[in-house]
């Protein structure tokens, strides 16, 4: 039997998204879902999911929104606005072969979310991972922060190893949403089909919610992620992964 992690992202994004995440767990197949600390609607989202047992991670947020630390400690993650620099910014760096995120900055803010995080929740994040960013030196000062905190990291790879939760290997299955034709249904089904294994754990990470203006004029991500309320939401979704003997468990069961 294959065992799948299906995650939902982007809590505190805006309000919209929190609604397609709660949908998304309370009637869907979502049972880990990040939280970003340092977002306006973070508690929002929280009280929506209170009373649901699911795993909930750290989505640690640096390219979106005003950081929880003091911009004047990390000038080099922030705008002239005293906001986070684009996830463009990082994307064109990363594809240059530059770093502009100074380590030491990093691992300021990473720690000042983590605080942030048990103030909102009053607990550990059950897992521990960063959001669509491409830096090596992120990387780096997320690997110091859970290791000082004893924290269950889940880091990006860069360079063709496989990807590790708390120093176990497992799989991410491919993530389509940025296409245009874009089916969350058959993303999913071929990733259970091509991509998972019983040798170890796979994670599906999804971005489900609904549209509203700040979500509209603040990322690239929009329709995209209603199809995917709409397809963690459908019976027949659950059907189809219990009939190919997919297993649906949470960060906490591995």
């Amino acid at each position: 039997m294959k065992k799948l992690i299906i995650r939902a992202d982007d809590i505190g994004y805006s309000e919209a998204v929190n609604y397609g995440i709660y949908k998304s767990v309370k009637d869907g197949l979502v049972r880990s879902a990040g939280l970003m600390p340092n977002m306006p609607y973070a508690r929002h989202g929280l009280d929506l999911l209170k009373d649901f047992d699911i795993a909930l991670g750290q989505h640690t947020n640096v390219c979106l929104g005003k950081p929880c630390a003091d911009p004047k400690l990390i000038p080099s993650m922030i705008n002239e606005n005293g906001e986070f620099r684009s996830s463009g910014e990082y994307r064109e760096a990363f594809r240059k072969g530059e770093e502009f995120v100074s380590v030491e900055e990093a691992v300021i803010e990473i720690e000042a979310q983590y605080e942030k995080f048990k103030e909102l929740t009053g607990r550990e994040p059950d897992y521990f991972e960063a959001h669509a960013v491409m830096s090596l030196n992120l990387n780096r000062a997320l690997e110091i922060v859970a290791e000082k905190y004893h924290l269950p990291l889940q880091l990006l790879r860069f360079d063709g190893r496989p990807t590790e939760f708390d120093g176990k290997q497992i799989r991410i299955l491919p993530m389509g949403s940025m296409s245009p034709d874009y089916d969350a249904y058959q993303c999913l089904k071929d990733g259970v089909l091509n991509v998972a294994k019983e040798d170890m754990p796979s994670v599906a990470v999804f971005h489900p919610g609904y549209l509203d203006d700040y979500l509209l004029n603040h990322s690239s991500l929009t329709v995209n992620r209603t199809k995917e309320v709409a397809m963690l939401c459908d019976p027949a979704m659950k059907t189809w992964l219990e009939e190919h003997d997919v297993e649906l468990v949470d960060y906490r069961d591995i």
